[in-house]
């Protein structure tokens, strides 16, 4: 693994909001690092942060602190135009409310367009016009929805728009922000099978946020498990699940529910207790326990996280 390239380097960002006395710590030293071609998973419950760091990723979240890089180029805190655009270009975003995310006053055609027009403006209307209906039909949309309004489209259609607005800047970086968890079960299985397939027709890198690790098993290579805003373990998908070390993680992989109703009155769900924790002196640090899979904690967790490890 490690003579894959890194697409995106995260390192050690914290950020706040607001200041003083009211500051609320939202993420704290997290980093981590996305290869090129993968799908990397933040999994965590609301609140938990993982959505502010896509968003910090994008630039719409100013960072307090830490470094992201973007195949090896700053690209958080000032940058000049020129990044600035590669970005805009580059890593773009499907956001989690179908609803929410585009404008109701707009035509379907100029929703989809307008990133080409802010980055493109050499482009004519007619180059626009076929780059527009190229991107619909990828997303399984017909060409003759452009002149439409969105709210003549169904939840899965409208993330489709959105997930098209996307894929019609030519990215090579997909923030995708919990984009099923708004859609009826029915057509979840249908979006997600559509990204994998850009994803390997356009070598997209995605780094996918969402609250369901059933989700995330189907469709992830490397899982970071977020909670509080900070990363408590990290691991590829399959590793993750056969072997969870951290309480929080086994928290989460217990709560998912199970098809065979027999099964699932055996099943223990494991209440994760933060004040399990005792850092008061003894400090907790983030560890390579296996290759490739990280978690957090300090001495005395360690030891007892690696005799699970050799179990």
């Amino acid at each position: 693994m490690m003579d894959r390239e890194v697409l995106l380097s995260v390192k050690n960002i914290s950020i706040d909001y607001g200041s003083g006395k009211k500051v609320f710590h939202a993420v704290k030293d997290v980093s981590f690092d996305i290869y090129k071609g993968e799908t990397f998973g933040i999994v965590g419950e609301s609140g938990s942060g993982k959505t502010t760091i896509g968003r910090a990723i994008n630039r719409i979240n100013p960072t307090t602190s830490g470094d992201i890089l973007f195949k090896g180029k700053k690209i958080n805190g000032k940058i000049d135009k020129v990044t600035d655009r590669m970005v805009t270009e580059k890593i773009q975003m499907i956001f989690q409310d179908p609803m929410a995310s585009l404008n109701e006053r707009a035509k379907v055609d100029y929703i989809i367009s307008e990133g080409l027009v802010n980055v493109h403006p050499e482009y004519d209307a007619k180059k626009r016009s076929e780059m527009v209906k190229a991107a619909m039909e990828e997303v399984g949309l017909l060409p003759e929805f452009a002149s439409r309004f969105p709210h003549e489209f169904s939840g899965g259609q409208r993330q489709r728009i959105g997930i098209a607005r996307a894929v019609i800047m030519n990215p090579e970086l997909i923030i995708a922000d919990e984009p099923i968890s708004a859609l009826d079960v029915s057509i979840r299985a249908q979006v997600l099978n559509m990204l994998m397939k850009l994803q390997k027709e356009n070598g997209l890198t995605y780094l996918f946020i969402a609250h369901d690790l059933s989700v995330m098993r189907f469709i992830c290579d490397r899982i970071a498990v977020v909670h509080k805003g900070k990363i408590v373990e990290l691991a590829e998908t399959e590793e993750l699940y056969a072997h969870p070390l951290h309480p929080y993680t086994r928290s989460l992989l217990s709560a998912i529910p199970l098809p065979n109703p027999i099964l699932a009155k055996q099943k223990k769900h494991i209440v994760y207790d933060p004040s399990m924790h005792d850092y008061s002196t003894d400090k907790p640090r983030m560890e390579e326990l296996r290759p490739g899979h990280f978690v957090y904690g300090n001495e005395k967790e360690m030891n007892e996280y690696k005799r699970m490890v050799k179990e």
